[in-house]
């Protein structure tokens, strides 16, 4: 079969109830259709039957394009190429995103990719593309690395373009219709800045960006916005970026920007709590009315001893509380995150954190806290130390699907005592209410039953009692009466057999 001037997006399940539009491809399939390429996304979240369809789709395509970020996304991804390559060795798979940029040389040498993108994709991947269509040598392409002769090759690499010069996102091929049906509220992602000028030790940003902060004007950000939530009728964007407010003259004006456009989409952001800090009252209540709902802020620990050692010491628990206090007196929910488990915790620092979260949600209601347990990402500052702290790193692409803190046991959270942190975290998500992205579908009753049991929740959280976790139980039931009442569109529940796919070859 001849081949169409066709390229073909795959897209790995990575959320289910908060699904959207993956931007990632999304920027990089603009340049694409402006050289006048057929672009297909396949998102697995909300296409069943997705590997019949890809296998369907590739027949006549130039190439097949995958984005991902370390952990789970993996395993599909290694499904769908191993499904492809058996049909059609030859047949090209490039992988993108954010773990081939971080481990390009172990993503390459899996037998079944063929090219990987490293950094920013949008013009290395059409230079690329360009060349697998003529069949012609990519050596030139910044950017890449590729096989030839079974050796991998890595082109030099490409300059970081500044956000500004490039091309806006091809929102028209998501299909926001199947992503509403999924989460229950039509929204989508969207990126104003790249980069973050802090250096905090968990994070990968620096290794792909260089903390290089550069931002679209607020002029540009209140045109696309506007635009992009009436042309898809969109509720809610989640602006994406690192750290948001690093230009609080810029934030303002964007605020007044979105009043005067008469904006009537809400809006989240992500920033440091130093930086949310120097927003007055007055700041905030002008975002509030440009339709900023959510100030999500990385407070990472209530401990002194391990924010230091995550190199924060740009931050202090007065810009926590007083960002709380602020935002909630501007109508606004502040939103913080903390990461269990980070190298040097103990039960001292946990019960600091705890003690910390427990105290923030009593004195400021409304205050959401959300919990990770520490992931030693690749391209981070803490995995230089990976041998000394016994971080076993995988050696294979397929063995990274399985590094992510709900599967991995740390070397130093292991057997009662991941277990218990596991429990604790259960216990915050019922002991003050959170509200998701999607639609709230509880009933009345279902919403007084679960905070009749956030009380003894709390109690537990107070004392460190996790043992024989009853309200836990009764809350899964509580939540299995609800789901009855919410569409969910289940991929790998609707996926095919391996039957079918062995057809499909």
């Amino acid at each position: 079969m001849p081949k169409a001037r066709k390229v073909v997006f795959f897209f790995p399940s990575f959320a289910s109830s908060d699904a959207t539009a993956p931007l990632g491809i999304l920027a990089v399939a603009t340049p694409l259709i402006r050289a006048g390429y057929e672009v297909v996304l396949i998102d697995s979240t909300i296409t069943p039957n997705y590997k019949l369809r890809v296998l369907e789709e590739v027949k006549d395509a130039i190439c097949l394009g995958i984005s991902l970020v370390t952990g789970p996304m993996i395993r599909e991804t290694v499904a769908i190429a191993k499904a492809i390559k058996a049909r059609d060795p030859k047949f090209p798979i490039v992988l993108g995103g954010w773990h081939p940029s971080l481990l390009p040389t172990q993503t390459l040498e899996a037998p079944y990719i063929d090219y990987v993108i490293c950094g920013q994709g949008e013009e290395s991947f059409l230079e690329l593309v360009g060349h697998i269509e003529n069949q012609s040598a990519p050596d030139f392409v910044s950017g890449i690395g590729f096989k030839r002769d079974n050796k991998l090759t890595f082109t030099p690499e490409r300059a970081l373009r500044p956000i500004v010069e490039q091309p806006p996102k091809a929102y028209q091929i998501a299909d926001f219709d199947a992503y509403e049906r999924m989460c229950g509220k039509r929204w989508a992602m969207y990126t104003s800045s790249l980069a973050c000028p802090f250096d905090c030790a968990y994070c990968t940003n620096g290794a792909v960006y260089k903390r290089k902060w550069n931002a679209l004007p607020a002029e540009q950000f209140v045109e696309e916005t506007v635009d992009l939530s009436r042309r898809y009728n969109l509720s809610m964007l989640w602006i994406v970026d690192d750290n948001f407010l690093v230009d609080l003259d810029r934030a303002r004006a964007i605020g007044e920007g979105l009043v005067r456009a008469g904006a009537e989409f809400q809006w989240s952001i992500q920033a440091t709590t130093n930086l949310t800090s120097r927003l007055s009252q007055e700041d905030l209540k002008l975002l509030r009315r440009s339709g900023l709902h959510q100030i999500c802020q990385g407070v990472d620990s209530g401990s002194p001893k391990i924010l230091k050692a995550m190199n924060k010491t740009f931050q202090n628990f007065e810009d926590i509380y007083e960002s709380a206090a602020r935002c909630l007196s501007a109508g606004m929910r502040p939103s913080f995150n903390i990461i269990f488990a980070y190298p040097g915790e103990g039960p001292k620092e946990r019960r600091e954190t705890m003690n910390f979260i427990m105290d923030v949600c009593r004195r400021f209601p409304g205050t959401e806290f959300w919990t990770n347990i520490f992931t030693p990402y690749p391209g981070t500052n803490v995995m230089n130390r990976a041998a000394e702290l016994g971080i076993e790193v995988p050696d294979s692409l397929e063995k990274w699907a399985e590094f992510f803190p709900r599967y991995t046991k740390l070397p130093w959270l292991n057997g009662r005592d991941h277990e218990e942190l596991q429990i604790m975290r259960d216990y915050l998500r019922i002991a003050f209410d959170r509200i998701p992205i999607g639609v709230d579908r509880r009933t009345r009753i279902t919403r007084l039953a679960q905070k009749c049991i956030s009380f003894p929740a709390r109690f537990r959280l107070d004392h460190g009692l996790y043992r024989f976790p009853a309200e836990l139980w009764l809350n899964d039931k509580l939540k299995a009466r609800t789901a009855g009442f919410k569409p969910v569109v289940d991929a790998r529940r609707l996926e095919p057999s391996p039957e079918q796919v062995e057809a499909a070859c």
